[in-house]
């Protein structure tokens, strides 16, 4: 572990928006530091060799190098980091393998991102609190973080999959209404067009891809907490709400939190 006291991550994922999530989400936490990335296995190999890490997240599918090739290489190299396993499969044969190969823990995706911190600090020994370590933050600094991190775990909850680009859309949008509630009244004008910007899109694509995102919620989502957060919006016969309602309305929930 760093002299910070820091977990220090390294991050092998070949999808470059869930990558940006993890990142985000990890760096959240003041315990918690993604030090390097790779987007694909021969990239994760020199990430390892290079740069000193507490922890290596690697995703099993990737280009060049696939993650159990990465694992049978680490394996012969000296101080190794601790490895967490991010896998779409969870075969018995593929767990054991990359155990055997030295893995430290298995997480297969859609995963709750809260549980990968909590399996991250079990993993390398660490028990610290973002309370006890809020001191790193300022005021503001803080409120912007805990946005990031309360408009993430809400999409966990109405399980959208992180990988979907709705989500990292839906996810950047939210926080910019929260920070800027007048936006939500421009979305055509100036909220889609921003986000298409960020991540080199359309707004014509970013409205299908939230819109995408909030069908999956609907159809695959826990109905009690959609009816929890959204209210009289969870309706049949008027449909799923739009994007704007949607944002809006958790935008809103967040904003109150603060007050």
């Amino acid at each position: 572990m760093a002299p910070s006291g820091k977990i220090n991550i390294g991050l092998a994922e070949d999808n470059l928006e869930f990558c940006q999530v993890l990142r985000d989400y990890l760096t959240s936490y003041p315990d918690l530091d993604v030090t390097a990335v790779a987007n694909d296995g021969l990239q994760t190999l020199e990430m390892v060799r290079t740069i000193p890490l507490d922890l290596l997240l690697l995703d099993l599918v990737m280009p060049k190098l696939d993650g159990i090739a990465v694992l049978e290489r680490i394996k012969m190299m000296n101080n190794k980091p601790k490895i967490i396993i991010l896998s779409a499969f969870g075969h018995e044969e593929m767990t054991r393998k990359a155990v055997e190969l030295g893995a430290d823990y298995f997480i297969v995706k859609p995963f709750d991102l809260q549980i990968l911190v909590q399996r991250i600090r079990q993993v390398c020994g660490s028990e610290h609190s973002t309370q006890a370590q809020s001191n790193y933050y300022s005021p503001a600094t803080r409120r912007e973080v805990q946005t990031e991190r309360e408009v993430t775990e809400i999409l966990q909850k109405l399980r959208i999959p992180p990988h979907f680009k709705g989500y990292t859309y839906l996810r950047k949008a939210i926080m910019l209404c929260v920070q800027e509630p007048t936006l939500i009244n421009e979305v055509t004008k100036k909220l889609y067009p921003r986000i298409a910007e960020e991540f080199n899109s359309t707004p014509n694509r970013v409205e299908r891809s939230m819109r995408f995102a909030i069908e999956t919620a609907w159809s695959k989502g826990e109905i009690e907490y959609l009816h929890e957060l959204m209210g009289h919006l969870v309706d049949e016969k008027k449909g799923k709400p739009t994007n704007v309602s949607f944002i809006a309305k958790i935008a809103d929930k967040i904003r109150l939190n603060f007050n």
